[in-house]
């Protein structure tokens, strides 16, 4: 594992800010603590750092421009009140920005965009020609048509998948708390802030709980899964509070404020990172032990006399997990074969695919350069 000093030197960083910092818990936009951090993001900028920025607070300026006190449950009214805070705090930020002649682009993504293997990349390569004309791009789930099948669900998710996206070095989810602690610190006086931890430690999620300010959608347990998905791709993820004076830059000077939560695993390559990202899995493939054994430990394809039981309707083509016998995912990939096919020829040997179903596309159910371990 390494450790919080060896992200120092990122060179390019995410940074996620929440609603309850953004809208001063619900009483509109928060425009002195908003001009605070574009001058520290202009400020890593001029340091030679590419800054892109992950913002929620659409849907709560909304709700204060139409004079909503509760965030609404019907979806056709969270989408208008995305569509009218959206404009707001984008306009906010580029009027911040201005102040230091940096230019901003608006980006607004669904789970769909990262999903669809070419809309992935061409998100890829906006962000890749942005970053190179050193505009700041602010990212928001778009929520204003998104639906529940295809929501990212939280920014914190979305800034992980992000960093997977343009393999940044590091992921800053700014919040309300001082980081992670080992229990509740609004229930236990006594509790302790861990400064640094691997990402993948199992101790960590007993620590974590939902969201208490009712703004956002995340909370502690959210960012404590970002920093997974994050470390993955080999991102190291900062969690800190936001109100922190000057917390970007000192972050990155190497003062150690809030919880580092370090990556174990080395980064992906790009085709397994948009894997990785996959939520839309559309089915589940049982594996014995020792084709699980084959995937994990000797790099292997997926056969299908592996394969113990079938789950789910999928095609040719389609994202599907795979678990052992006891339900743990060890792996995820695009599938040779839709469920009926495999169904036929789970449990036989590659050489019997032709005679059972009279034809062969692949040997193998899941190449090896199309699978990611989890």
């Amino acid at each position: 594992m390494r450790s919080r000093e060896a992200f120092l030197n990122a060179r390019r960083i995410i940074v996620k800010i929440g609603s309850s910092l953004l809208t001063r818990g619900g009483l509109g936009l928060d425009l002195e603590n908003l001009g605070r951090w574009t001058d520290q993001i202009a400020r890593l900028w001029r340091e030679g750092r590419e800054v892109i920025l992950v913002s929620s607070g659409a849907v709560a300026e909304g709700m204060v421009r139409l004079g909503w006190r509760a965030r609404p449950q019907n979806l056709n009214e969270l989408q208008a009140a995305a569509a009218v805070g959206q404009s707001g705090l984008i306009q906010a930020y580029e009027s911040q920005f201005q102040r230091h002649s940096r230019r901003t682009a608006q980006i607004l993504l669904t789970r769909e965009d990262m999903a669809h293997r070419q809309r992935y990349l061409n998100a890829r390569s906006t962000l890749t020609t942005l970053l190179n004309h050193s505009v700041v791009p602010i990212i928001n789930e778009n929520d204003t048509v998104a639906i529940d099948e295809i929501r990212f669900g939280d920014n914190d998710t979305l800034g992980a998948l992000v960093a997977n996206l343009v393999e940044a070095d590091l992921l800053i989810l700014l919040t309300d708390q001082a980081g992670l602690f080992d229990k509740n610190p609004q229930l236990y006086p006594e509790a302790q802030l861990i400064s640094e931890a691997s990402a993948t430690d199992p101790r960590l999620e007993k620590m974590v709980g939902g969201s208490l300010s009712g703004l956002g959608r995340g909370g502690m347990i959210t960012k404590l899964r970002a920093a997974r998905l994050a470390a993955r791709s080999g991102t190291g993820t900062v969690i800190a509070h936001g109100r922190e004076p000057n917390v970007l830059v000192r972050l990155l000077q190497g003062e150690p404020l809030g919880t580092f939560l370090i990556p174990d695993s080395e980064r992906l390559d790009a085709r397994k990172r948009w894997l990785l990202g996959q939520f839309q899995v559309k089915g589940k493939l049982i594996l014995d032990a020792g084709a699980v054994r084959a995937l994990s430990q000797e790099g292997k394809s997926l056969l299908p006399v592996g394969v113990r039981r079938v789950e789910g309707r999928f095609q040719r083509g389609d994202v599907v997990s795979c678990h052992d016998e006891r339900g743990r995912e060890v792996a995820r990939g695009l599938i040779n074969y839709a469920s009926h096919e495999t169904r036929q020829i789970q449990g036989q040997p590659s050489n019997r695919i032709v005679d059972v179903l009279g034809y062969v596309d692949e040997p193998e159910l899941i190449h090896r350069d199309n699978l990611v371990l989890l």
